[in-house]
């Protein structure tokens, strides 16, 4: 086998490996989880599991990974976009997922919050899920600091927003997933509009009454 079909052959498999753990996660959950339920929803043997990884820990550390891997770079921005639009386009994307078709991103993001609810006891995967937190702060800061500099945006701290957003919409997922609340991203997508947004418009002032000491 070529050097290129080899590469080929290995990453299907791991990607087959890895569906097959989102699979098992979404049925078991992280606590209950047994390699051999992993195996249960893997087409091909179970040793194939153990030659490519040791352990649960090196699997979900590596599915980690992957999971992460699949919301970076997904969001695709035409720069002859108008900057609210390319705006809109990433805050969307960050809320609901990438628009791909077969995408399921709720069941994602429900595996993501359970492990993210366990990275306190696990320093590998406590880093990962800062890194990832930063990208996100970083994307939106990136389109709201272009924006800025075209003269579309307010001069305001474009980290600082994006931070905020970020904290907004990583919340709003939380409610939905973790408290049953549905509704919850499009009612923290429409306070955006309504709260946030707004200190983006050029030239518009809000003076705080003086309170009476």
């Amino acid at each position: 086998m070529a050097g290129s079909e080899k590469r080929s052959s290995s990453e299907g498999t791991r990607e087959a490996i890895m569906e097959a753990t989102f699979r098992a996660l979404s049925k078991h959950g992280y606590t209950d989880l047994r390699m051999r339920d992993i195996g249960d929803e893997f087409e091909l043997t179970r040793p194939v599991i153990h030659y490519h990884y040791n352990s649960k820990h090196e699997l979900i550390s590596s599915f980690l990974e992957y999971l992460i891997a699949q919301y970076k770079d997904d969001v695709t921005l035409d720069d002859s976009e108008d900057q609210w639009k390319r705006l809109e386009i990433r805050i969307d994307q960050c809320m609901f997922g990438p628009d791909i078709d077969g995408f399921d991103h709720w069941e994602r993001m429900k595996v993501y919050h359970e492990l993210f609810s366990q990275a306190q006891h696990n320093d590998a995967h406590r880093e990962l899920f800062n890194e990832h937190y930063e990208q996100m702060v970083i994307g939106l800061a990136d389109v709201i600091q272009a924006g800025i500099e075209q003269g579309t945006f307010a001069d305001v701290d474009a980290m600082e927003l994006s931070q905020l957003l970020t904290d907004v919409i990583h919340s709003a997922r939380a409610r939905r997933i973790s408290l049953g609340q549905k509704d919850a991203p499009e009612r923290a997508r429409a306070a955006i509009d309504a709260f946030v947004l707004p200190s983006l418009v050029p030239n518009v002032h809000v003076e705080i009454p003086a309170t009476d000491p």
